[in-house]
């Protein structure tokens, strides 16, 4: 778990473009960034990341098992607490609120059995909105 973890953080640190990108509540919307550091990078079909003014959020969709990972790293600030979870077929599903400090890692897993779909990776902040990555698919899809 810590190495396919490692592996994702790495990808998402190693990825090629970046785009402008929107919170969650105003995605699909015309909008402006909540933060104007934020950009969404993108390494591969399945691993799609977010950096975030304070931090970085991805989403990892694994197949074997098949599973989707979120993590956010978070880079300098205060304190804050957070929810991650995905978002798949117009449902969103969460983790617990857990307070993560500057340097930290926090990371869900969540397994199941849904082939070829796509998610994108959400981090519910209070006091400042929900933040997503860029939609990701099962590799193979």
């Amino acid at each position: 778990m810590i190495r396919r973890v490692s592996l994702a953080a790495a990808a998402c640190a190693a990825v090629g473009f970046s785009l402008v990108t929107v919170p969650a509540h105003a995605a699909g919307a015309e909008a402006t960034p909540a933060h104007a550091s934020q950009k969404v990078m993108s390494g591969s079909d399945h691993v799609k990341c977010t950096r975030l003014s304070k931090g970085q959020l991805c989403i990892v969709m694994d197949s074997r098992p098949q599973s989707i990972d979120v993590i956010y790293t978070k880079k300098g600030g205060a304190n804050i607490k957070a929810q991650l979870g995905y978002r798949m077929n117009g449902s969103s599903s969460y983790a617990g609120l857990e307070t993560i400090s500057d340097g930290d890692r926090a990371t869900n897993t969540w397994k199941m059995s849904w082939p070829c779909k796509k998610a994108v990776g959400l981090i519910k902040v209070r006091g400042q909105g929900t933040f997503e990555t860029p939609a990701a698919t099962f590799p193979g899809c």
